[in-house]
């Protein structure tokens, strides 16, 4: 098979499109063609600096298409069946394998290039809002990088919610565009300073939930933004910036939440995740929430795609399709 490798890691320049082993099936697995990979913010920081299962290494954590193979064991999936599937690496490639309880069957009617796009950014996001962040209907919640695919997911959920939605982005086109998913009021983080802008918007009060993949000197501003009894959710570190040493000291007095979450953690402990994962399909299938696609790429332009991302320019997904 076909896919993007490195050898080392570093930026985009990095990746090599070539030939290399298929993966083998083992009992409990799952191999699929692959036919659309949702290039997730983690992808590109591993291929950044991450480690490597093997060299050359594929990268990659969510990819959807048809099964082709099932290993033993397996008896509620079979070739031709489309699935969605999360795993640790191995996505950016023509074929992947993934273990029977990371793979969704897509339901009927909805792409597999959308379909692609749901489990991380729909699964972080509800988890960060419902489970982690116990927003209830009412409340205010701050949506850090909302342009983002973990961003436009978590808006139309909070939005659905009954919350009221402040979100950050960069520049007026793309906040402007925000609103059609739920965002009550914009805040473009390049020309304004976050902790004021939500303060003066919330009367002084404060937001009830802040989700955070941005982290490094953007997670304090968000600490700083929390209501009384605010929760702050970090899940991330897009900006890439340096692990900033936080000030919490505000935080005990006004018994406020900084909570860490990893929805890869949440997947491997339970089924709880993956019956939340399985409902955000559906209901993308149904056209309650909507998947976000900026471009696609060929997988053979794999370095593009993530120079594009890191860009700053794309609005929801980019898809790379073998």
């Amino acid at each position: 098979m076909r896919a993007a490798v490195y050898y080392e890691t570093g930026g985009p320049e990095v990746f090599r499109y070539e030939e290399v082993a298929d993966p083998t099936c083992g009992p409990g697995e799952v191999l699929i063609d692959v036919e659309a990979v949702s290039i997730e913010g983690g992808d590109t920081l591993n291929r950044l600096g991450g480690d490597l299962a093997a060299v050359p290494h594929v990268v990659g954590y969510q990819c959807a298409g048809t099964v082709a193979e099932v290993g033993d064991g397996i008896d509620d999936l079979a070739p031709g069946d489309r699935v969605v599937t999360v795993g640790m690496d191995g996505s950016h490639a023509e074929r992947r394998v993934a273990a029977r309880p990371f793979c969704w069957p897509i339901p009927d009617g909805l792409a597999t290039v959308e379909a692609a796009c749901v489990p991380v950014a729909f699964g972080t996001s509800h988890d960060a809002l419902f489970e982690f962040g116990r927003l209830q209907a009412g409340e205010t919640v701050l949506v850090q990088a909302a342009a983002g695919g973990v961003g436009l997911a978590a808006v139309q959920l909070a939005s659905r919610a009954g919350a009221r939605v402040l979100a950050t982005a960069s520049g007026s086109d793309r906040l402007a565009r925000l609103a059609e998913y739920g965002v009550d009021l914009g805040i473009d983080y390049t020309t304004t300073e976050l902790t004021p802008a939500v303060l003066e918007a919330t009367e002084g009060r404060g937001v009830d939930v802040v989700v955070d993949g941005v982290g490094g000197p953007t997670l304090q501003a968000s600490i700083r933004s929390l209501a009384y009894r605010g929760r702050c959710i970090s899940f991330g570190d897009a900006g890439r910036s340096e692990p900033d040493r936080l000030d919490v000291s505000t935080m005990r007095a006004n018994n406020q939440t900084l909570c860490g979450y990893f929805l890869g953690a949440e997947l491997f402990l339970g089924n709880r995740a993956h019956t939340v994962v399985a409902a955000c399909l559906d209901d993308v299938a149904a056209g309650d929430l909507r998947v976000v696609v900026d471009r696609t790429f060929p997988l053979s332009e794999a370095g593009e795609a993530h120079a594009y991302i890191e860009s700053r320019q794309a609005f929801g997904r980019v898809v790379l399709v073998p």
